[in-house]
């Protein structure tokens, strides 16, 4: 086995969903669409969280970084495709595929542990409100956030430096619409063992925990909310709960579908289909799923917009007047 890519590939052939030239408008303008709401819905909910002091608490500081996890998350793979679906060219280089591998890992990553990181927010909050201030401090969510980025950079680095190593042949046509870790191993014309190995001790370790730190969370949201006498007051701490549950089970479920079928069908399109789930519209709804159902966030966002048509009038009027 070759310790490089020292076959001669300088390029891969990104497949995306269908070949049929009739349907590549339509996939388009729906990506785009997708693409758009993503990126000003999430910018929404960083810009109230920003200018909005009732929202300066830890919950909201986590929420505008998952926000901007996602933005960063969902431009890693959807303006390429666009741009492959404009030009009529599916071709993206090698060193753009492994780019664009790594910082898929990486805010994929990022999201996963701020995830984790909100459910230990929303633990404190309600198994120990008298002191949750005193516990999430500023000091204690600015290193929550280092552990995040910095566990999320070694490990898209790891999988990423585990794939450079790889030799790949002839065969450079990648059944995804972006260059995913297991279809770039599967590609792969060598001994890929230790890939599997690290990729699924990875998956294991790196997803599996959080998750299970997760549901050990969740499960003492639950045993508090029970013990408390009021259904007005066991409401109130489930309504704050609901939001960050539904985008975990969302993303959670999603990934692991595609992966599990990505493993029963080889080199299928049907991985790719389903990974729009986790990849595309699960950052689209978060901002949806956050501001339905968050009075806060429906505050902050009518003042914050309030603001801007105000701001925008006085400078409407300033201009008519010189």
């Amino acid at each position: 086995m070759e310790p490089w890519n020292l076959t001669g590939v300088s390029e891969f052939i990104l497949l995306g969903f269908s070949k049929e030239p009739e349907l590549q408008t339509f996939i388009f303008v729906i990506f785009l669409s997708m693409y758009l709401i993503t990126v000003f819905g999430n910018l929404l909910i960083i810009l109230a969280t920003v200018y909005d002091s009732h929202l300066h608490t830890p919950m909201y500081f986590f929420l505008s970084n998952l926000s901007f996890a996602d933005i960063c998350f969902t431009t890693t793979t959807v303006p390429k495709m666009l741009v492959n679906i404009q030009t009529q060219s599916k071709v993206i280089t090698y060193a753009g595929c492994i780019t664009q591998m790594y910082f898929f890992l990486f805010f994929s990553g990022l999201d996963i542990y701020l995830l984790t990181v909100m459910a230990y927010d929303r633990f404190v909050a309600i198994c120990h409100p008298l002191h949750y201030m005193v516990i999430m401090n500023p000091r204690l969510c600015g290193l929550l956030l280092l552990v995040t980025w910095i566990i999320s950079v070694l490990h898209s680095l790891l999988q990423s430096l585990m794939v450079v190593r790889l030799s790949f042949c002839t065969d450079v046509e990648i059944p995804h619409f972006f260059c995913e870790l297991n279809q770039m191993v599967q590609l792969a014309c060598c001994d890929t063992f230790l890939n599997n190995v690290v990729m699924y001790f990875a998956a294991v370790l790196l997803a599996g925990g959080p998750l299970a730190a997760i549901l050990f969370s969740y499960s003492k949201i639950v045993s508090s909310i029970r013990g408390i006498s009021s259904a007005q007051g066991k409401q109130a701490a489930f309504s704050t709960c609901v939001s960050h549950l539904s985008i975990v089970s969302l993303f959670f479920c999603t990934s692991l579908g595609v992966y599990l079928s990505s493993a029963a069908t080889h080199r299928s399109h049907s991985g790719a289909k389903a990974s729009v789930m986790y990849a595309v519209v699960t950052p689209m709804l978060n901002p949806f799923i956050y501001s339905l159902r968050n009075k806060d966030i429906k505050g902050a966002l009518k003042r914050f917009l309030g603001m801007a048509v105000i701001k925008g009038t006085v400078v409407t009027g300033l201009k008519s007047c010189l």
